[in-house]
């Protein structure tokens, strides 16, 4: 089988990108996705994933990061699925997947002859998730700079613009026009009785529906100002 997961820390976040990549490597694979804190360590889709993964079974991450949450937790989750003959798949760390390590086993095996002692086999293995764990711990690092130059590109800009003159985000006491707002002011002014109509303030909260008593009078205010 082959499956992808795919993990974002908050839920306003978009899985989309991480899920698109996966099935552009693979098309069936089935994806796990999840949405999931640091202040929220339990990851059900995950746990139901590594039950149901068996040897010789493939998993695909768009990073080692989707992982997990720090390169310990992430080396302890490799190596567990190695161990079990599970192949990982990361598809901006290929140097990562588990096939490399195999395949670098495999090797010294063919080297040192068919009837190699099975301490060899351990030592090198050994030696060889020293290695994937110094990647990993790498990688975590080179995702962890990533977001911290975006977020310090993302405040000099910011930074920059307010030295040109230039407002960033909403002004105060701005109005911004949504089709919501534009059709209940449109019943509000032809059936309230503020505004010539015939209809009490909840009666026309009640035609409109959906809308908050706040937002109501919000638009009866900036309507009385437009008029």
């Amino acid at each position: 089988m082959i499956y992808g997961y795919a993990r974002i820390s908050r839920p306003t976040q978009s899985i989309e990108r991480q899920t698109r990549n996966i099935k552009a490597f693979s098309e069936s694979a089935v994806i796990y996705k999840e949405a999931y804190t640091g202040t929220k360590q339990d990851r059900p889709e995950w746990l139901k994933l590594i039950k149901r993964v068996q040897a010789n079974d493939t998993i695909i991450f768009d990073s080692v990061s989707r992982m997990s949450r720090n390169a310990d937790d992430g080396f302890n989750e490799y190596e567990m699925l190695y161990n079990k003959g599970v192949n990982l798949i990361f598809l901006k760390e290929r140097h990562i997947d588990t096939a490399t390590y195999k395949a670098a086993l495999n090797q010294q095996i063919k080297t040192t002859g068919n009837e190699i002692a099975d301490t060899y086999i351990e030592a090198t293995n050994k030696v060889l998730m020293i290695l994937a764990k110094q990647q990993i711990q790498l990688a975590f690092e080179q995702s962890e700079k990533e977001v911290n130059d975006l977020h310090q590109r993302t405040a000099e800009g910011i930074k920059t613009a307010k030295l040109n003159g230039k407002t960033i985000g909403r002004v105060k006491g701005s109005t911004i026009i949504t089709k919501k707002n534009i059709e209940a002011k449109k019943v509000i002014k032809k059936h309230s009785i503020d505004f010539g109509g015939t209809l009490t303030d909840k009666e026309v909260m009640q035609m409109i529906g959906g809308i908050s008593r706040n937002s109501y009078y919000k638009y009866k205010r900036e309507l009385k100002k437009e008029l």
